[in-house]
């Protein structure tokens, strides 16, 4: 005990006065954020089990009100799901919504997508075990609810094919991996077989242990089950796995993923699996691309940093984080942290891209948190995008929380253009010289035009999840892609693509690259709107020119075959 206390107080002091000289050098700073957790009505703790693993939150519009809500995993504490009441504050509504379930299970991850195609967002919510069972690996199932439109949700767990795959489960995201309109499903799973307790995970216990776990890929039938298509697809891959992104890295039109892996340079690195749709095939192109490190890969974080129509990743560490730079197409990758300043030492997990300060470039908000039962504090990061070169900024922005960051979701929930951040914080399990709570951080102060962009799929899917959309301003160009879950630890931003325009006062024009392969233009739009695009499928004779071309060619060629042999007679 003595010893335990001794290193208490050995952390405590530094960080106390440290924390001071902050405080005091801040205190008359115009921060552009400002944290209105208590004013805002959020009131929420992760608690871990026996360990370091989440959690997460998930930004989604549950009751179709125009409003951004928010639900957020407690782990062995209750979930909460937060309904905005459109004035800046949420109410908890968890209790009688038929997500009670959550509280027999160690909750994790949290993603959204409209499993149904009925207009209304769906839940997938991962876990590790039950609470209250002791429990082998693998421990627990994933738990899938329906929305059911009123308000409330019903657990289709086993009715979609998930009630008997028991995992010791990170991260979920969905995606359309086939392009057919129903969003899929990738799971990464950390264990498939660990007797120890998760507070002596080290080094030298993932060295001896053989017992990595494959991933789940969960393709939609049509809206009323899933099945396990990892094998179909290819894949034999295990790892230390938290989670899967849906990306388009090679700017082919279909969704490739990114596979998070925790302890990459002893274990199995993290994957950068290329889809060749058609073809039910994804090939790990990682090796060849660059984009594989060996790290402990626990988000990656899709943005265009750059503005050059390729997607960038940042990718959190512990340690210092890569910067995986895409040299063109997805053919190559270079890790430029150091370069771009962002090679900044701490234990990084959620990350989120976005144009916070409106100038039309990506900023970067990264957070922080050391090892569950560790004691030292560290602040998250605020990069800021200055002619694409990255400025560390936290403290002036109001954004150096010291709490044991985890998940992080952007979103735009008081409706003002901007977006604002909310950091999912664990409960320190030693004494700990700040309080470590979830934090909402509002965006304050900017100045600058914008544009949201929400998309209603009819081929694609139906919020547009794996679409790309092109935004023309003033010669500039930029991308963006929807969300699907996990490019923030365990965790899902905002479905609406944001942009900020800077002083431009028109948008020249509007891409939108929906997946299953329509294009649609819009041209000189207004700044400073929601603006709602829904699907309008092309024509056949425009989708498919080519096969046209080549049918008009062969016809062409019988005919003159024909005419051939007549004159030869």
């Amino acid at each position: 005990m003595a010893q335990t206390n001794f290193r208490m107080t050995k952390c405590f002091l530094p960080v106390v006065i440290f924390l001071f000289l902050i405080v005091t050098h801040q205190a008359d700073a115009q921060h552009l954020f400002k944290d209105v957790t208590d004013s805002a009505g959020i009131q929420h703790e992760f608690k871990v089990y026996e360990g370091m693993f989440g959690g997460g939150a998930c930004v989604f519009d549950f009751n179709n009100d125009g409003n951004e809500d928010i639900y957020i995993t407690g782990g062995m504490n209750n979930d909460r799901l937060y309904s905005n009441n459109g004035n800046g504050t949420f109410t908890d509504v968890f209790l009688g919504s038929g997500l009670e379930l959550t509280r027999d299970y160690v909750t994790q991850g949290v993603a959204s997508a409209d499993l149904n195609r009925d207009g209304f967002r769906d839940l997938l919510i991962t876990t590790i075990t039950k609470r209250n069972e002791k429990l082998v690996i693998p421990r627990a199932i994933n738990l899938l609810f329906l929305n059911n439109g009123n308000g409330t949700f019903r657990d289709v767990t086993k009715e979609y094919g998930l009630g008997n795959m028991n995992s010791f489960s990170t991260g979920g995201s969905f995606g359309d991996i086939n392009a057919d309109g129903w969003p899929d499903i990738y799971i990464g799973n950390y264990f498939n077989d660990y007797r120890g307790t998760l507070k002596v995970i080290n080094d030298a216990t993932i060295v001896a242990s053989n017992q990595t776990a494959k991933g789940y890929l969960l393709i939609n039938e049509k809206g009323k089950k899933f099945r396990d298509a990892y094998s179909e697809y290819g894949l034999d891959h295990s790892g230390f796995g938290f989670g899967g992104v849906f990306t388009d890295f090679d700017n082919d039109r279909d969704q490739d993923i990114i596979v998070n892996h925790d302890f990459g340079y002893k274990r199995t690195p993290n994957l950068a699996l290329e889809n060749e749709y058609p073809d039910k095939k994804l090939k790990d192109v990682g090796r060849a691309n660059g984009l594989v490190v060996r790290i402990n890969s626990m988000a990656a974080a899709p943005g265009d940093f750059d503005n050059d129509g390729d997607m960038d990743y940042l990718i959190t560490n512990i340690g210092f984080n890569n910067f995986m730079v895409n040299e063109g197409g997805g053919k190559r990758f270079y890790n430029d942290a150091k370069k771009l300043g962002l090679n900044y030492f701490a234990i990084s997990w959620g990350a989120n891209f976005s144009d916070f300060d409106l100038d039309g470039d990506l900023d970067l908000y990264v957070s922080n948190g050391d090892l569950n039962p560790n004691c030292k504090p560290m602040a998250d990061f605020y990069f800021e995008n200055i002619g694409g070169q990255f400025r560390e900024n936290a403290t002036a922005m109001g954004l150096a929380d010291y709490g044991i960051g985890r998940g992080s979701v952007v979103f735009d929930f008081d409706k003002d253009g901007d977006e604002d951040i909310l950091v999912v914080n664990q409960v320190p399990e030693l004494s700990y010289p700040v309080k470590s709570v979830t934090r909402l951080y509002r965006n304050d102060g900017v100045k600058g035009n914008w544009i949201k962009i929400a998309l209603k799929g009819v081929a694609a899917e139906s919020n547009g999840i794996g679409s790309r959309i092109e935004v023309e301003v003033k010669g500039k160009k930029m991308i963006r892609e929807i969300d699907g879950g996990s490019a923030s630890h365990l965790s899902q931003s905002t479905l609406n693509a944001h942009f900020g325009l800077g002083d431009a006062k028109l948008i020249d024009k509007i891409t939108v690259y929906w997946t299953g392969g329509n294009e649609q233009v819009i041209t000189n739009v207004p700044v400073n709107q929601l603006l709602e695009i829904k699907e309008v499928a092309m024509k056949k004779e425009e989708k498919f020119p080519k096969l046209l071309l080549f049918f008009a060619a062969f016809v062409a060629i019988i005919v003159l075959i024909f005419i051939g042999r007549r004159r030869a007679r």
